[in-house]
């Protein structure tokens, strides 16, 4: 087995049966390693069906990765969904049964991750010790996690933490639900790790104990073992299944050259000769050129006074005009508006800016509440981590103020990973930041911009 993947499922502490299944393979001929979590529901034996069936034919849809790579999962998790719900009708003993997945296919040769996701088990990115949630759980419980409403520990503990809203098997034909599948890409760059789990790992370890066990030094496999170890631990109370992949390749180093010390050259002044000037050897004429000079001096003196006379009386002159007006002799003139927004735009832009400099962590969610929709800027957000995740809680629009074009944000160049989440971006010529290596962008709107054209979205 290459050490780059592994998976690992286990029954758990209370149920007896396990219904979850996993893929972890590298497709043969290809750089692509295929990873997939399945957690089956609906009763003893129907939700290992309806899993089994899923797990069946996406080894047989993707076998060969090529051409669109978000519509070929769709098609494999959408026929997968039709062949348990043709299994349900032969089979009235499976009529509840469904399930749930989460699948990606880490393309190794060019750095990227294509994902494909229905219900809550979930998907992961771990980057620069910064574990970042990419799927989002389709369940109200899962909803009111991902828009801040309830915490990590309150969903977790939440007595509707297992009612899911979608799911392979449900009614309905899911090629007329556009956003039924979540689907996105991403960059994969050497050193990260993926993290497929189902919500029995979720639901028992929270996000800084698994971040801690993905972070020590040990083969994918210890750590597949050690997280289900900790799930069970806390209580085992479902099906644990667990997949990693790893792009294992030397990972990028920023090296910073120092310059070379050139050598300071020495100033050089040329040495002055020794002037000896005598009275006696002043000649007639230059009496005479030095007197023109004086002469030609006092009248330019006499012009200099007139202007600077002149001057004085035309400050004078607007100054009185001046008064006049303040005092009202002039009549009412109206008042230039003044920019109401002026001060609360500098306010949520600086404010913005303020808190990303004095972030401690690598995680900031922007309350709408607090930061008040459109954000102006008159020049880019700088971000200057190693790694962030920025998510507003509802959405929040970045708008260009009038004149300015230029990016929205600014990026470090030792910037490993950003994602941005829940942001509309209005107004903005110049998007390029955005297209970085690094850059993922969830529920990210672009408006009056080129940007579709050139960025591409995770939905």
């Amino acid at each position: 087995m290459d050490r780059n993947y592994f998976g690992i499922t286990d029954t758990g502490k209370i149920r007896s049966n396990n219904e979850d299944t996993f893929i972890a393979e590298k497709i043969a001929g290809t750089d692509f390693v295929l990873a997939c979590v399945i957690d089956g529901v609906g009763g003893y034996t129907g939700g290992e069906v309806a899993a089994a069936i899923a797990r069946d034919t996406i080894l047989k849809l993707i076998d060969n990765p090529t051409g669109d790579l978000s519509l070929l999962m769709r098609t494999a998790i959408t026929e997968a969904n039709d062949q348990i719900i043709a299994e349900k009708q032969q089979n009235k003993e499976h009529e509840d049964m469904a399930c749930v997945l989460t699948m990606a296919l880490a393309d190794l040769k060019n750095n990227q991750f294509h994902y494909a996701h229905v219900g809550d088990t979930r998907l992961y990115l771990l980057r620069d010790s910064s574990l970042i949630k990419i799927s989002k759980d389709q369940s109200f419980v899962g909803f009111m996690e991902d828009s801040g409403r309830l915490t990590e520990e309150q969903a977790m503990q939440h007595p509707k933490r297992n009612e899911i809203n979608k799911a392979l098997g449900f009614p309905g034909n899911i090629n007329l639900q556009e956003d039924y599948i979540e689907t996105g890409n991403s960059p994969f760059l050497p050193g990260d790790l993926i993290l497929l789990c189902s919500d029995g790992l979720s639901d028992m370890v929270n996000k800084q104990s698994i971040t801690e066990l993905l972070l020590k030094h040990t083969e994918l496999e210890v750590k597949g073992a050690e997280l289900i170890d900790a799930a069970n631990n806390n209580g085992g109370k479902d099906n644990i299944t667990v997949v990693l992949v790893k792009n294992d390749k030397a990972s990028f180093v920023h090296e910073v050259t120092k310059p070379v010390a050139l050598p300071k050259k020495k100033k050089v002044v040329p040495a002055l000769p020794e002037t000896i000037i005598r009275e006696e050897q002043i000649t007639e004429q230059e009496n005479k050129v030095a007197k023109l000079k004086q002469a030609e001096a006092k009248k330019m003196s006499g012009k200099n006074m007139l202007l600077i006379f002149i001057a004085i009386v035309a400050l004078a002159a607007v100054a009185y005009l001046f008064s006049k007006q303040s005092s009202g002799i002039l009549g009412d003139q109206p008042t230039p508006p003044v920019d109401s927004t002026a001060y609360a735009k500098n306010t949520q832009a600086l404010k913005l800016q303020d808190t990303l400099n004095k972030l401690t962590g690598n995680i900031l969610i922007l309350d709408t509440s607090v930061f008040k929709s459109p954000i102006l800027i008159s020049e880019p957000i700088k971000i200057n981590r190693d790694s962030l995740y920025l998510k507003a809680t509802g959405n929040i629009t970045i708008k260009s103020d009038s004149g300015y074009k230029g990016q929205p944000f600014l990026i470090a160049p030792t910037n490993k990973s950003t994602l941005l989440e829940n942001f509309t971006l209005e107004n903005f010529d110049d998007v390029s930041e955005l297209q970085r290596k690094g850059v993922l962008l969830k529920n990210v709107q672009f408006i009056r911009t080129d940007a579709p054209a050139v960025v591409k979205p995770i939905k």
